[in-house]
């Protein structure tokens, strides 16, 4: 038997539920090891077919989805036109509703979301996609290495053609903020705070505002290319910016923001959307 591997074969971001942290944005990446007998060609399988097949096969299951395990206290589904509601309320009792069309969600049979409870279900997708003499895939799931600030966050992008339009998913992503040329940790644990665990939302999708039980809660939506999305969720979890939230915008927004608070110094500020890629922006 041989075997090859892929490292850093793609990235999963999505959003997941979680009892106490509320929505959390994530980026996993995915490692591959592929066991079997060698082909007609010598090999176990192609390394292009690993990047497209194999990658595909992954993407399909968790990418720029909701992740809901399907242990969660109170969760409730209800069929909507050609949608699915789900509620669900976390361990301080504070509620929550997700709207969207079925292929924005995905569900896992555990009660709590974990690289562990992910990776058989990737493992079984990933063989479906793999020739006959291939007898073994193995998955690993890891976070980036990062030695400074990041945070998690989610959103939704409605303008977008594709998966990003789904209105919760999200990135675990670093900042990296220079002022006047030299970077500036202070400020990039600041914004690492300010953002930890937050669902970003734009103002011109902002429904309502209402409050139940002494919560105050917020309310999101908008049609896209796919259909009907909709979130409620604790305005406590939420960031509201008059602009949509491209990882273009948000650096943009928190250059503007250090600029206003500091206009005297010149600010560079390198936002991450999940694993090396984003935006620049100076002010």
């Amino acid at each position: 038997m041989s075997a090859l591997f892929v490292k850093h074969l793609t990235v999963l971001d999505f959003s997941y539920v979680h009892l106490t942290r509320g929505i959390l944005g994530e980026s996993w990446i995915v490692d591959v090891e592929l066991y079997g007998e060698l082909d007609h060609q010598g090999m176990v399988f192609d390394f292009g077919h690993v990047k497209k097949k194999v990658r595909d096969a992954v993407e399909s299951l968790f990418d720029h989805k909701l992740v809901l395990p399907k242990g969660l206290p109170t969760l409730q589904t209800r069929s909507v036109d050609d949608g699915l509601e789900i509620t669900w309320r976390d361990a301080q009792n504070r509620h929550y509703r997700h709207l969207s069309p079925l292929e924005a969600v995905e569900w896992v049979d555990t009660d709590e979301i974990t690289a562990d409870a992910l990776i058989p279900l990737l493992e079984d997708a990933a063989m479906a996609a793999v020739p006959d003499n291939v007898s073994r895939v193995v998955i690993e799931l890891r976070s980036e290495e990062i030695s400074g600030a990041f945070y998690h966050y989610s959103h939704g992008l409605k303008k977008h053609d594709g998966n990003c339009q789904r209105i919760a998913h999200g990135h675990r992503s670093r900042v990296k903020i220079l002022r006047n040329g030299k970077r500036d940790p202070l400020l990039e644990k600041a914004w690492a705070l300010k953002w930890k665990d937050i669902y970003i939302g734009t103002e011109e999708d902002l429904m309502s505002r209402l409050t139940e039980d002494g919560v105050d809660y917020c309310q999101f939506g908008y049609d896209a290319p796919q259909g009907r999305f909709e979130l409620t969720l604790p305005e406590s979890q939420v960031y509201l910016i008059p602009t949509d939230s491209t990882v273009e915008y948000l650096a943009d927004h928190m250059a503007a923001c250090l600029k206003k608070d500091d206009p005297e110094h010149q600010f560079e500020v390198k936002a991450y959307e999940g694993v090396m890629k984003g935006a620049i922006a100076f002010k």
